[in-house]
């Protein structure tokens, strides 16, 4: 999807989203800047992935797609799992945005609780012998509903921390995180990527993990004023 004309503008959803999660910022943005909305592969109308995908997949796929949309240095807008594959996209090649905006941004891997840790042998110790009740039973609502291919994607990404990255990041970031966001609140994924981005500022909006389509007001016009130095 790709409206409007002048500066680029790259919008990336998050997991199990589409571009579409973007109406509102494309609607407006769209007014002042060339915005282009892919679906990441697996997700909204492109085709499934047939491998397990990692973030860093998910890079080579975004380097690739830069290029053959002709984007010139774009302005990144990344959602959540978006913000995932920004970040190592971007540690990487630290010239490739013009800006970077996060919203309800993750990657960053807490340490396990105890709690978490036996149920993770607990699964180890079902899935050896029923297979099909460990998956069934073990994991989060999202996990338990995709398919193995995605199960195997999904574990590699979440898996991943992204802390050493985001401190490679160079270009001036924009934090927005959703005061209720339960998902990736603010008083942790928000505050620990503000610490190791150089140049980063966080500011806390209304709303949860989707703050931006909850409230998009608020949020367009943080990121309008942000993207015009205010």
């Amino acid at each position: 999807m790709r409206e409007g004309e002048g500066q680029d503008i790259l919008l990336l959803h998050g997991y199990l989203s589409k571009k579409e999660s973007f109406y509102y910022q494309i609607k407006f943005l769209s007014r002042f800047y060339r915005v282009t909305a892919p679906d990441f592969p697996a997700f909204g109308a492109s085709a499934p992935i047939t491998s397990a995908w990692s973030v860093g997949d998910y890079c080579d796929w975004l380097d690739k797609f830069i290029k053959a949309a002709g984007l010139n240095k774009p302005v990144i807008i990344a959602h959540s799992f978006g913000a995932r594959v920004a970040i190592k996209y971007l540690s990487s090649r630290p010239c490739a945005a013009e800006k970077l905006i996060i919203t309800g941004g993750a990657g960053i891997v807490k340490p396990r609780s105890k709690k978490y840790l036996r149920r993770v042998k607990a699964y180890r110790i079902v899935k050896k012998f029923f297979p099909k009740l460990a998956e069934k039973k073990f994991g989060s609502k999202e996990y338990r509903t995709l398919p193995p291919v995605m199960r195997e994607s999904y574990k590699k990404i979440v898996n991943e921390d992204l802390k050493d990255c985001a401190k490679e990041i160079r270009c001036k970031t924009l934090l927005l995180y959703g005061a209720d966001d339960t998902v990736t609140p603010a008083d942790e994924e928000g505050k620990i990527f503000n610490s190791l981005i150089p140049c980063s500022e966080l500011k806390i909006l209304q709303g949860g993990h989707f703050c931006f389509s909850e409230n998009p007001a608020p949020f367009n016009d943080a990121v309008y004023k942000f993207l015009n130095g205010d």
